[in-house]
């Protein structure tokens, strides 16, 4: 995604407004560009441009923010998963202020290239550009609403100071952008550019989120029996090697990202370095099997530190960062279905992965090992803490408190814009 870098960067400087990062939604005009003046031969720039904001804005920490708050990690030997999570959740704290500037910044920027895109006539390259701009609204909606539950939402930019607005109407804002999105497109060049099967993906979980079952099983197995995916390898999937699994990913080139995972994961005794801000607890090594083949791609001991092992480059480069791919689909397909119905996808990933078949005797026992089996496959890629609760286990399982299920408002938001009101508990 880098020959068009540098025209990117100069159109993209013309075109957003300038605003300081802890001031998303109170944006002032600088040195914007008319939509109008914009041609289509400056769509592919803004087209990468997109791409960039998407991946870069929101910060390192964003995409792996649910396993940071999920249990599954803490920052050194003699802390606990709960200290970690507890001093995340403050509204001073700078992952959560960068998570919530990060995506009103890219949303800002997406919502320019719907403006441009609206105001040209069809063509292959504006229909294109277009439908990855209505999907990335949804993407960052989605990111937004699972975090802060009512959240500002912007059908276009403004300069007014935005009130919150309710969930369930954020949702439905979702649900209709990637509806809007697949009516443009369709195959993409690879998975690393969004396709008719990420939005497809993207339904499926948005539709699990708000307890739409049916209509999340029918999403999942859309892309299962497609015959275009199926389970593969983590040595494929983790190692940047071609695979049947992902079905959407960030490349994230070193030339162009500053998001460097492994650098948070990897101790500095890995041979390509790292900061090891974050480590896996004992509990959740104790939870793969010695047969279990994800064991070795998830988890390596570096030193006597076990570490996530998914993000391989350490300080040396860059690893892609996948947004969806099909084994959360047998799991989407497995819980939406419940026991009866969905227990075959369910054991049909354990035995791919190397465990054995379980029969689970309820319906709550069921939905207890679809959220391990979740928590084992997903560990770093961003899903256990908001699993937790939207299953309504997060409490009980994390030791939080109630109001602590939603992320605080920015402390420099409140400050910035007096129509938003901080959740309740911060």
């Amino acid at each position: 995604m880098k020959s068009l870098k540098f025209k990117y960067i100069a159109l993209s400087t013309l075109l957003m407004f300038a605003s300081s990062c802890g001031n998303q939604l109170d944006l002032y005009s600088h040195s914007a560009m008319s939509p109008d003046a914009v041609k289509e031969s400056d769509i592919p720039a803004l087209r990468i441009g997109m791409y960039n904001n998407m991946q870069n804005d929101p910060g390192v920490h964003n995409f792996i923010l649910f396993d940071l708050l999920g249990g599954d990690l803490q920052t050194g030997a003699n802390a606990s998963p709960l200290n970690l999570i507890t001093s995340t959740l403050s509204p001073l704290n700078s992952v959560i202020s960068r998570g919530w500037n990060g995506y009103y910044s890219s949303l800002y920027q997406v919502n320019n290239v719907i403006d441009i895109c609206n105001k040209q006539e069809a063509s292959a390259v504006r229909n294109k550009t277009l439908g990855e701009a209505y999907y990335f609204r949804a993407l960052n909606y989605y990111n937004l609403v699972t975090r802060w539950g009512d959240v500002p939402l912007l059908y276009e930019n403004t300069l007014d100071k935005p009130f919150r607005t309710a969930q369930a109407d954020v949702w439905a804002f979702i649900e209709q952008n990637l509806k809007e999105s697949s009516n443009l497109l369709s195959v993409a060049d690879s998975y690393y550019y969004v396709s008719a099967d990420a939005i497809t993906a993207l339904q499926a979980r948005v539709y699990l989120a708000q307890g739409k079952k049916a209509e999340a099983a029918q999403a999942a197995e859309k892309l299962i029996t497609s015959g275009k995916y199926a389970l593969d390898s983590f040595e494929k999937i983790f190692r940047k090697q071609a695979n049947n699994e992902i079905i959407f990913a960030f490349e994230n080139l070193s030339e162009e990202s500053s998001i460097n995972i492994s650098d948070l994961f990897y101790s500095y005794a890995h041979p390509n370095k790292g900061q090891g801000n974050y480590r896996i607890t004992e509990k959740t090594v104790n939870l793969f099997a010695t047969s279990d083949k994800r064991r070795t791609m998830t988890i390596i001991n570096i030193a006597g530190t076990e570490c996530v092992n998914k993000y391989p480059s350490g300080q040396t480069g860059r690893d892609p960062v996948i947004i969806s791919r099909i084994a959360e689909m047998y799991l989407i397909s497995a819980e939406a279905q419940g026991l009866q119905n969905g227990l075959t996808r369910l054991n049909q990933l354990r035995n791919y992965r190397g465990l054995p078949s379980i029969n689970p005797s309820s319906e709550a026992d069921f939905l207890d090992a679809v959220l391990k089996e979740r928590q084992m496959e997903l560990l770093g890629e961003n899903f256990r803490f908001y699993d937790l609760v939207r299953t309504g286990k997060a409490v009980s399982t994390l030791g939080i408190l109630n109001y602590q299920t939603l992320l605080p408002i920015p402390g420099s938001e409140l400050q910035r814009n007096t129509n938003l009101t901080p959740n309740p508990g911060y």
